[in-house]
């Protein structure tokens, strides 16, 4: 599912591109990438990946293609399954932001490469916070930090755990707010953070297997009263914004002095002028924010198979993780010791000691649910 819908711009149009699918039979040296992501990350790839990717491999080009969304790329993973089968041509190359368990047996049957054998020459400066399964290869990450007001907060006051959070927003009544967890995933990240608080910052302890109704009702409970006790101190005594762009925005006229924010919303909102100059950011140290990666997966049966492993090698080099932080405003797939030292420094504050993840499914209905049963039962959800 696409989370997001900020800052979406013409680039692709303004540089002449066209994204459309490949014709019937592949082409020789093009490497067809299916995009599940947001328009922002292909206009990245558009006017960063792309040109330096092409002048570096002469006699290779990609086409992007918007997969539009998960199930729309899933049923190309399906197409290009029975094409293993056949020995036909799968009509793809490469996956972004896939997970490669969606289709039914397409890891047993070897649909797709393993990376930890491909002989990458970048595979070992992963983060190995992002390794996930070796059919999937983290090149790019995202994760929910705090956007603050610099002007208003000093930096070195600016709370770097959960408790500290906790005490700063209380003693500051009106200057912080979070949106509502199901209308954008900052918000929905804060009270996922609320959640491990509240059961020992264990992230471990929430599977898409283990969902219950009564262990549910059990772990979520006291999170709803933690969240409970901040409300009066919230912006006007216990509002919610409706997205992480109304977040921003109040953020940026100085209505607030806090917020949750996405690393890359923020930081491209700092670049493009959305958000001032003025504007800190900073990652809890006790337990992050949640977050999580973005994975490529690239088609052992593709036509251009050796050509997007070449890609999928060049995603990993120092030049496009650091335009990945630059340019797009995410987190790099690598461990940071391979960004550049300026870029090390200038994110210092945001270099995350971990990226809890929580799991969707049934827990995302019963944590949508329960907090507007439980912490805002004046909120109708669906405005």
């Amino acid at each position: 599912m696409k989370r997001r819908n900020f800052l979406i711009s013409a680039a692709a149009i303004s540089a002449g591109v066209t994204l459309m699918p490949r014709m019937t039979f592949a082409a020789e040296g093009v490497i067809d990438v299916y995009f599940t992501s947001d328009q922002n990350v292909i206009d990245f790839w558009t006017n960063v990946v792309k040109p330096k990717f092409e002048a570096a491999n002469s006699g290779i080009t990609l086409n992007l293609v918007d997969g539009g969304d998960g199930p729309g790329v899933a049923a190309i993973g399906d197409r290009a399954l029975a094409a293993l089968a056949s020995g036909a041509d799968p009509q793809a190359d490469v996956f972004e932001g896939y997970d490669t368990r969606v289709n039914a047996g397409a890891i047993d049957k070897g649909l797709f490469v393993d990376f930890s054998a491909a002989g990458l020459s970048n595979y070992s400066k992963i983060n190995p916070l992002a390794n996930d399964i070796p059919t999937r290869l983290p090149y790019r990450g995202s994760q929910v930090l705090l956007a603050y007001d610099t002007t208003k907060l000093d930096p070195a006051n600016v709370p770097k755990t959960w408790a500290d959070l906790v005490a700063w927003i209380k003693a500051n009544p009106g200057q912080f707010i979070y949106n509502r967890p199901n209308k954008g995933g900052s918000g929905g990240n804060f009270v996922r953070r609320a959640i491990f608080e509240a059961n020992g910052n264990d992230p471990k302890k929430f599977t898409v297997d283990n969902f219950t109704p009564e262990f549910a009702e059990e772990a979520l409970t006291p999170a709803w009263a933690m969240l409970n006790d901040l409300a009066p101190s919230l912006f006007e005594s216990g509002a919610y914004t409706s997205g992480n762009t109304q977040s921003l925005q109040l953020l940026g006229q100085s209505a607030v002095t806090m917020i949750p924010a996405w690393s890359d919303q923020a930081l491209s909102a700092i670049q493009q002028g959305v958000l001032p100059e003025t504007t800190g950011l900073v990652q809890l140290q006790d337990l992050g924010l949640p977050g999580g990666f973005t994975y490529i997966a690239v088609l052992s049966n593709g036509a251009n198979k050796d050509a997007a492993l070449k890609l999928a090698d060049f995603l990993l080099t120092e030049e496009i993780q650091s335009a990945i932080l630059t340019e797009l405003g995410g987190f790099p797939g690598v461990s940071w010791d391979y960004v550049a030292a300026d870029l090390r420094e200038r994110f210092a504050d945001i270099i995350p000691e971990s990226i809890p993840t929580f799991p969707g499914g049934k827990w995302e209905t019963a944590i949508n649910d329960g907090w507007y049963r439980a912490v805002a039962p004046n909120v109708d959800p669906a405005s």
